[in-house]
């Protein structure tokens, strides 16, 4: 029988051995950043190495939390991932993704290189470009995960808001913007940024959208710009002060006529698609923004929406990109992200995302990769509209907040 201190000093060599392995896979993720991409890209990158050392591991995803379905699915994720592989997933839930780059770039500037906060993060658009150009992610990685070679490189993951992937985030799913709407009030659902101006204002109180830098309001900001743009080749490039002031101009003229038909008469904007979707569910509006192009679909499945909601995309093109998945320069659990990324990308994880019953976010793999079950959905619902250069946004929202935000 072992004497109680037997059992302390037992119990304190096991938590110092789990410490000691923690700090050295933060090493390892650390030293990897001095690798060449080159090297850490061979298929046959020791998998099997990696899968041992996140055995263990606790990876911090940060990742926007205002989804019950999503939510949801990660719970779902993290015990899958905790049976296969006995890696901890834990969601870090946050309103914008902007809030973990700021992290990250505070650990970088008090010399913070490894043992980070953040294992793995839900990112794209002009998060991702602030990360790359601030030297936040770690070593490129994605041709480690055995499931990226299942993949639909017809469907835009090599590019990320028109800037090269190269490795530094794993694509996960298609996002389209759509209005979910009512279609027992809104018999002709506008599928333009004209027939959608006519019928606000036909039809007062009973349309709005989050609130700018919302990522779904920046998108609607984006989709309309789109549309009132007649030739839109700049907004693909670096935006300039004088054409940002001159494709611009129409976007504000068109949402200086919107904002007294909103709800509220646009004095006030909800804080969240999930607000806005809450509003369309209890009636108070006829139409909400999603950028899920199954969302409707999901939702009514559920009872979070009427039955007589539909997904209906502007005729010239639904604004399209894909989400990704990314692993910071200093994350303290390199192995674990991987195989939290690799397992997203899974038959088995992207199949059930697709499931309107459970989350309806579209599937990046090629459709002889998926299971029977969800052959049939195609990953782009609606005709598709390449998302503008980062630059854009970011000046969409600022001068959104200059005009409208007091």
């Amino acid at each position: 029988m072992l004497k109680p201190f037997s059992l302390l000093g037992s119990h304190l060599r096991s938590r110092q051995n789990s410490r000691l392995k923690q700090r050295l896979n933060a090493l390892l993720c650390t030293l990897s950043l001095l690798v060449s991409g080159q090297l850490l890209a061979s298929p046959d990158n020791n998998w099997q190495q990696t899968l041992e050392e996140a055995k263990g591991e606790t990876v911090y995803f940060n990742a926007w939390g205002g989804s019950p379905e999503i939510n949801a699915y990660l719970v779902w994720a993290g015990q899958e991932i905790a049976r296969d592989y006995q890696v901890k997933l834990v969601q870090v839930k946050v309103d914008d993704i902007a809030q973990s780059v700021s992290q990250l770039l505070a650990n970088k500037q008090a010399g913070k290189q490894a043992g980070g906060p953040i294992d793995l993060l839900w990112v794209n658009g002009e998060n991702f470009k602030a990360l790359k150009e601030q030297g936040l992610l770690g070593a490129p990685f994605t041709a480690e995960l055995p499931n990226m070679t299942l993949v639909d490189n017809s469907l835009p993951v090599s590019e990320d808001f028109t800037l090269p992937v190269e490795g530094l985030e794993a694509p996960w799913g298609i996002g389209q913007l759509n209005l979910m709407v009512d279609t027992e009030e809104v018999s002709s659902p506008p599928t333009s940024a004209a027939a959608l101006l006519a019928w606000a204002k036909a039809h007062p109180g009973r349309f709005t959208y989050p609130k700018p830098p919302q990522f779904h309001s920046s998108s609607f900001l984006k989709q309309i710009l789109l549309e009132l743009t007649l030739d839109p080749a700049p907004l693909y490039r670096e935006a300039t002060d004088a054409e940002f002031a001159q494709l611009t101009a129409p976007l504000w003229a068109w949402l200086d006529e919107l904002h007294p038909a909103l709800w509220r008469k646009g004095k006030l904007f909800p804080t969240s698609a999930a607000e806005t979707r809450q509003l369309l569910d209890d009636g108070e509006l006829a139409m909400a923004i999603s950028f899920n192009p199954q969302e409707a679909q999901s939702a009514a499945q559920i009872g979070a929406l009427p039955p007589s909601v539909e997904a209906v995309a502007m005729s010239k093109g639904a604004l399209t990109n894909s989400h990704f998945l990314a692993i910071p320069f200093n994350a303290s659990a390199c192995a674990g992200a991987k195989v939290v990324a690799n397992f997203l990308l899974s038959p088995t994880a992207q199949a059930r995302k697709a499931n309107p019953a459970f989350w309806g976010d579209p599937s990046v793999l090629r459709a002889d990769a998926l299971p029977d079950s969800v052959k049939g959905q195609p990953a782009l619902r609606f005709k598709a509209v390449a998302e503008p250069h980062p630059s854009w946004q970011l000046k969409l929202e600022a001068a959104w907040a200059e005009r409208y935000g007091h």
